[in-house]
């Protein structure tokens, strides 16, 4: 038995891991899955100061409140940032670090530095707090490799993101630089970002471990069971 911590991305919540949550806690893991602080169901808690250290040390503490060891900490899209912050907190804690079709910026590097935007994409609405698409953008763009109900249950969930955690500030997440992981990078072949060159260069500076996956940026909600195979692996 494994113990799996799960951290969703942008624009969503504990949600995104339904599918792949069941099909591990069925294979006989534990499995946890916060909402980070001012997304999904926490968005009555928008405010300012909701940043990638203060979302990280909320979950390094339930880590520890959890008693949760040798755990699988796995984070995907920009949950790669909180998982970069979170690590060195709960080290001992760690079996492996597992970054799926995540962010992963390395010192001197920020998100806007990787991600990859076509020339046209419709702009993000900002809040005072957070930042997000358009629905017409989730259905055409984000959400595009969905269908059907699937499709339709996402953008229902979908919020806007606290602006905090778009992205780090300068120097915010050097310390997992500074340390040696276990660590597995899974590339989603049919997701455009974070690009290919990107997730290389996170492999390689981690020496990590790596896997592709025939899959766009949301393999937990449409290849829940290969993704849980990949996580267990």
């Amino acid at each position: 038995m494994t113990t799996f911590v799960l951290v969703h991305g942008s624009f969503q919540g504990s949600w995104i891991w339904q599918p792949t949550a069941k099909v591990l806690r069925a294979a006989g893991h534990d499995v946890y899955v916060p909402t980070l602080d001012g997304c999904a169901e926490r968005k009555v808690n928008l405010r300012p100061g909701i940043t990638v250290t203060s979302v990280s040390q909320e979950l390094a503490e339930a880590i520890f409140y959890e008693d949760l060891d040798d755990i699988v900490l796995v984070g995907t899209s920009s949950g790669g940032l909180v998982l970069e912050k979170t690590a060195p907190q709960v080290r001992d804690r760690i079996n492996r670090l597992v970054f799926l079709d995540a962010l992963v910026p390395q010192p001197g590097e920020s998100v806007v530095d990787i991600v990859e935007r076509p020339p046209g994409s419709i702009p993000y609405e900002m809040t005072e707090f957070t930042r997000g698409p358009s629905r017409e953008s989730f259905e055409t763009g984000l959400f595009a490799e969905l269908e059907g109900d699937m499709k339709a249950w996402a953008i229902e969930r979908a919020t806007p993101h606290p602006i905090g955690l778009s992205d780090q500030e300068p120097g915010e997440l050097d310390a997992f630089w500074e340390q040696s992981w276990k660590a597995t990078i899974i590339y989603c072949i049919e997701s455009a970002n974070p690009p290919l060159s990107h997730q290389r260069r996170t492999a390689d500076r981690l020496d990590a471990a790596w896997v592709e996956m025939n899959a766009g940026h949301y393999p937990m909600l449409t290849h829940p069971e290969e993704t849980a195979r990949l996580l267990q692996e």
